[in-house]
């Protein structure tokens, strides 16, 4: 019997969810609500796997929740799609993919037609921002208000990236938000970014890849090319997996694709739950698990001390929830779904100590253990990139405005290196006023206001928890102008 995994009451958040339909998995009728993803409607269902791998027949479930890892897809009316990005439509049939996804007996012919009678669409614009996270909705409002033509494409359902899923409350200043829950700032910032007639918001919208004609984008199954004067690109960053046995099993599940479930679309990621990673997202929502009604069994941190702000960690002691130092997971129990999580003690050299290990019931296994840039598209424009683990992986370089060896080819947040939401704003800041700078002359108050923010990005960063991030932008940044 299908189970429902819908959360009903929250003491922060009021699920909003929109009209009901109906649709149908392999048979069954389910209930769903526009505005809320496939994967979301499937998972507060109770259906745990979505699909079987090619080769070894093994089940698969949502991980990421953003499209990248791709655990997620099933047939929808024949054809393989994305269910964590794709939206309810009434009616739906929908099918677990099993092996590889087959393409339309029909395939050539509708090449040739879309070739033929629906060329791709050519459009010329000031500036197309990839990302519409904190980083591309801070650039496109500034630049989309000082009278530049730009596209904002994103490929999600709603813009806002990592803060529409955070429920806990801003530091800092009130020019930074201080006082405001993450989804909120999403939802005034674009409120604000609707308002302006000369931004273009394409959603659903993916960048395909760099081409002498421009930039293809595919928009809800329709080609179009940009060519732009300037791009920003701050498509954000994806999740990591963590190496143990059984890994790949439903309802072992990254904590952002956790955070979209549970805050994004209501949906209780699991019940009983055990958090790998105690950074500051490992701690977080291990704090919005329990307000939405989960248990947490414990967090599990490979290292010797916790990795995330004290008042993140105190919260979370307050209510119980053992945090267990130089111990990490070895191996997740179960068939169809995680029923176990198998950890131990790690030695010095961060390998398992036999004769330590321990067995806790739960049926969710929450990675919270960093993040990777994703740098697919800036490698595509030829821009040159490093690999910095104190950045997250491999980023571009760029000069302090943000501004790479391509010219008029600029970066801003969790693609250039994985810090804060507060951090990926003031870049997207500074590369607007920077492009803003480059076309219409080195004007006062554009100068001054980007001389600003490189101030205030210099102050944030130089707090003792962003160490780590000043070692690495010295292997990343070069001088400009």
């Amino acid at each position: 019997m299908l189970r429902n995994r819908r959360i009903e009451s929250h003491p922060i958040l009021h699920f909003q969810r929109g009209k009901e339909v109906t649709i149908f998995f392999e048979g069954t009728p389910i209930k769903a609500f526009e505005g809320e993803s496939l994967a979301a409607a499937l998972y507060a269902s109770g259906i745990d796997v979505f699909r079987w791998t090619p080769k070894l027949g093994r089940p698969r479930g949502p991980f990421c929740m953003v499209g990248k890892c791709g655990s997620c897809m099933v047939e929808v009316n024949g054809v393989a799609v994305r269910s964590c990005i794709t939206p309810v439509r009434e009616g739906m049939n929908i099918r677990r993919l099993r092996g590889l996804p087959t393409l339309p007996k029909n395939l050539d012919r509708m090449i040739e037609k879309e070739n033929s009678d629906n060329p791709f669409e050519e459009v010329k614009t000031d500036v197309l921002i990839v990302g519409g996270g904190p980083a591309g909705m801070a650039a496109s409002e500034v630049l989309a208000s000082n009278g530049m033509n730009v596209f904002l494409v994103d490929d999600q359902i709603r813009l806002g990236g990592q803060l529409i899923k955070q429920t806990h409350i801003f530091f800092g200043s009130q020019e930074l938000f201080a006082g405001k829950r993450g989804f909120r700032i999403a939802e005034e910032y674009e409120a604000k970014l609707r308002s302006l007639k000369n931004l273009h918001i394409l959603l659903q919208t993916t960048a395909i890849g760099v081409f002498k004609e421009g930039v293809l984008l595919l928009n809800k199954g329709k080609g179009l090319i940009i060519k732009p004067k300037y791009v920003v690109l701050s498509a954000g960053a994806f999740e990591n997996y963590l190496l143990f046995e059984n890994n790949d099993l439903p309802g072992v599940m990254g904590a952002g694709g956790a955070q979209t479930l549970m805050n994004l679309y209501g949906v209780l990621p699991g019940r009983e739950v055990v958090v790998v990673g105690s950074g500051n997202v490992g701690l977080i929502i291990t704090y919005q698990l329990l307000q939405a009604g989960a248990k947490v069994k414990a967090i599990v941190e490979a290292a010797p001390r916790i990795g995330g702000w004290f008042v993140h960690a105190a919260k979370v002691r307050r209510y119980g929830v053992p945090i267990l130092l130089r111990h990490t997971v070895i191996a997740a129990e179960g068939k169809d779904r995680v029923r176990a999580a198998i950890i131990s003690e790690v030695d010095e050299r961060w390998e398992p100590v036999k004769g330590t290990e321990k067995r806790i019931e739960c049926d969710t296994i929450l990675l919270a253990v960093g993040l990777t840039p994703n740098t697919e598209l800036v490698r595509q424009f030829g821009v040159k990139t490093v690999y910095v683990p104190e950045l997250g992986g491999l980023v571009p370089v760029r000069n302090k405005y943000l501004e790479t060896n391509i010219p008029n080819v600029f970066v801003a947040g969790d693609v250039a290196g994985v810090e804060e939401a507060t951090t990926a704003f003031i870049e997207g800041w500074i590369a607007a006023y920077s492009i803003l700078i480059k076309e219409k002359g080195p004007q006062s108050q554009y100068v001054k206001k980007r001389n600003e923010y490189i101030r205030m990005l210099d102050e944030y960063r130089s707090s003792p928890v962003s160490a780590r991030v000043r070692s690495g932008l010295r292997h990343v940044e070069v001088g400009g102008s």
